[in-house]
Parts: structure tokens; sequence; C-alpha cells
């Protein structure tokens, strides 16, 4: 039970003997801050409703894309595609996955035109990102030959590429740094988006204002998490939160940055080096097996940038109620059009991170709240996942919604016949091997 707000000075509850020192002093510090924590810990306990998305972002979150757009799936070499998942399955639980599931999608949805001659949108269903090292970690180093290997097929056995050069084209690239096809920054700069793809819609985590990785018009969507492993997770929605801020994951990225402040622009440090003896932070490398039950007792959740600047955790945060705290300068977020990021979580510039329990601590109850209620409404949840079966308002739809608010193409996109504009020879000698 909470603590009475008339007594704000009173410990929690004892723990149990296998609680640790740290987590009993964190119980008594917050049970030490003012009454008006208090009061939100018991509204946080108590409150259930819900509020709908306000203005243009509910309208365009609540869209239905069906009937708005058609979709011609090329019909790859299994090489592409179905080989390479046999060889291995882990593919399908991990964060890049949705490469796989949009494809999956896309064979059954009724935006889904055989006739390629009535298609607003051509799509290479391309596995990219299933090349996992024994502990899981995916190896973009074959990527680009592996697409452009794609699209010379496409572009040899239908018309469609060759009418626009891909600018009525959209590929998934759930990269680190999307089309760049590497996980360390300063060498997906380097290499830039693979030059074929240039003209097409890029459907990808990645996004960073003015970064050379994302392409004007790309598509932002959030890392796959599996919805049914986050359903056997939940917990009453009556649960109080008594955590004030959780985080779990790396904080030093000693085996690819040993030297320190690289990795996450050295604001994962900052955060350990400041608050790894604060008692407000739940903070920790350990990644309990009640890690989802832990973030639906939090307030905030910690959304730092690592090698890139987005991760799961913005789903995550989402999903469980979990006020998102997005610390990636310029990050630019899954489905902005439709989520008003601004409005649910709360934005840190990565240089004010020693700052952030007074930034926090001085967020007015009643805006935390109003954060609770939206992140409550279902649409919200629902927007950020990639369920199997597909449900109405989900990713894969925000998807379309993108994709058909593009519509209709641009006349100057059609290029005249024998004219061309992509460089095949662009890239780094390695991309132009044969794959």
């Amino acid at each position: 039970p909470l603590p009475s707000q008339t007594s704000p000075s009173l410990c929690l509850p004892s723990s149990p003997p296998s609680c640790s020192a740290m987590a009993m002093a964190r119980h008594c510090l917050l049970a030490s801050l003012p009454a008006f924590f208090f009061t939100l810990l018991l509204h946080l306990h108590l409150v259930s409703a819900q509020e709908r998305i306000s203005g243009s972002a509910g309208d365009v979150l609540e869209d239905d894309p069906f009937g708005r757009l058609k979709v011609f799936v090329y019909e790859l070499p299994s090489k592409y595609n179905k080989k390479v998942l046999e060889r291995d399955r882990r593919c399908v639980s991990h964060m890049f996955a949705t490469e796989i599931f949009v494809h999956e999608f896309l064979l059954t949805s009724p935006v889904r035109t055989l006739n390629p001659e009535e298609a607003d949108w051509f799509y290479t269903p391309v596995y990219t990102t299933c090349d996992l090292t024994p502990n899981g970690l995916p190896l973009p180093f074959k990527s680009p030959r592996m697409m452009r290997s794609a699209i010379q097929f496409i572009s040899k056995q239908w018309p469609y590429w060759n009418r626009t050069e891909g600018a009525d084209h959209f590929f998934v690239v759930p990269h680190d740094f999307g089309a760049c096809f590497h996980y360390q920054e300063e060498k997906a700069i380097e290499r830039g988006v693979l030059h074929v793809l240039q003209r097409a819609t890029l459907v990808q985590t990645f996004g960073q204002r003015y970064h050379l990785c994302l392409n004007e018009g790309s598509i932002i969507i959030p890392p796959y998490a599996p919805p049914q492993k986050m359903q056997m997770h939940l917990i009453p929605p009556s649960t109080p939160r008594s955590i004030f801020v959780y985080f779990r994951g790396l904080f030093y990225d000693k085996g690819n940055d040993p030297e320190g402040g690289y990795y996450a622009r050295g604001a994962r440090a900052a955060i350990w080096e400041n608050f790894k003896d604060n008692l407000l932070f739940d903070i920790s490398t350990d990644h309990p097996a009640t890690y989802y039950e832990d973030m639906q007792r939090a307030i905030f959740c910690l959304c730092p940038l690592g090698w890139a600047p987005w991760s799961p955790r913005l789903v995550e945060g989402v999903i469980f109620g979990c006020i998102p705290v997005i610390i990636a300068d310029d990050i630019v977020l899954p489905f902005a059009d439709a989520i008003p990021w601004e409005e649910i979580g709360v934005f840190v510039e990565e240089k004010d991170v020693p700052n952030l329990d007074t930034i926090l601590t001085s967020i007015p109850p009643d805006v935390i709240l109003r954060k609770q209620r939206l992140l409550a409404n279902p649409a919200m949840k629902q927007a950020m996942l990639f369920p199997q079966p597909v449900q109405p308002g989900d990713a894969f739809h925000q998807i379309l919604n993108g994709l058909a608010r593009k519509l209709p193409h641009d006349k100057s996109v059609y290029l005249e016949p024998g004219q061309t504009i992509l460089n095949w020879t662009a890239g780094p000698s390695g991309d132009l091997k044969p794959w």
C-alpha cells in the first residue's frame, strides 16, 4: 500500500529480506519526498482513464489505409528471403525482424495487387538484416551487395524499376543506420545511403535530423518488439508505480569503444557517473527476468541513444505506460505525424544529462498524469506493434498510411526513355562485388 498523503515522511513498508539495502533506501527516499509526489503516486495507482489524441495527430493515428493505395510485391528467388530465414530462425524475434513481418503482411493484405500496371507502390522483399553472429548481433557487411543484387534482378525481370529508378518503390531497411548498412555511426556516414536506393522510399528505424543516413521522405518506424512476449508480462494496471526512474542496459561498450566517450556520445556514461548512487534512479546493467514488470512499476523510463539514436525502449515505454525520457539529440521518432511524442514523452538534451534528476522532479504532477492518460490510449500502443495476426491501426497500417500520404507520385519521378540518374558504380569497391 502507498503511504498516506498526510504522512510523507514515513518509509514504505519494509521490503522482504531478499531486497537489497539499496532498494530499501530507495523506498525510504521516495517516502521522504514532498507530499505532492505521494499525490502523484496515488493518482498513478488509481488512474485508469485514457485520453484521445486531439487534433491532426489523432486523426492520422486512426486513418484507414485500405482503398487508398495498391502495392505490387515482387516475387524474388528464395535466396533473398525465405532461405535466409531458414538458415537462422532467430531473425523472427530480433528487433530488426520488421523486414520479415512486413513481407508476410503484404502477401495477404487487401492493398496487394497482382497487377503491377495498377500499382501505386512496388515492394522488394529482401532480408538484409538476417545475418547474425552466434550471440545474435546482426552483421550488415553483406547487405549492400545483397540489396544491389535484388535490385538488379527486378530491373531485368520487370520494367517498373527502370521507369523511375526506384522512385515509386519502397524498401524496409531496419539496420542501426538504415541503408548506410553499418552499426558504427562514423563508418555509416563514410559509406552513406546505398546509391541505388537514393530515389526509393526507405522504411527504417533510424531517424536523425540533418543526418546523411536519413533520406528526405523516409518513413520512420518502431523497432520490432514481440507482442506476444510483452502480453505475457502484463501486470494489473492498478499496480502502484513506485519506481521513479528506471533503466536497464549498457552504459559503456568497452568492446567497441574501449576508451569511452564515443558510445552513445557519452550520454549513457554520464547517466551512470551522475546517478549510480542516486536513490531516485533504479539503473543497472543487469537485465532481470522482471524487466517488463519493472517498467510497469516505473514512472519514467530512460531511452538514451546507444550506437544509434533509437532503441526498443521507446516501444516498451509506450506499451507499458512508462513515460519515455528521450535522450538523443535531433532524433526523428516513429510515426511522428500520428504519435504526439512531445505530449507523451520528456526530451532531455544530451548535454543536460547531469541535470536529469532536477529536470524530472520539476515536472508538475498534472503534466505527468496527462502523459499517463495519453499513454493509456490503446490506439497509441497498437501503432507501435507488429502483431500477428495484424490488427486495425497497428504499425503495419501506419506504414501504409505513410505511403498513402505520399500519393499521387509527382510526374517528375518518371524518366524519359533511356534516361538514367543513378550511378551503379558508386560506392565502396567491396559493395560492387557479386552477391
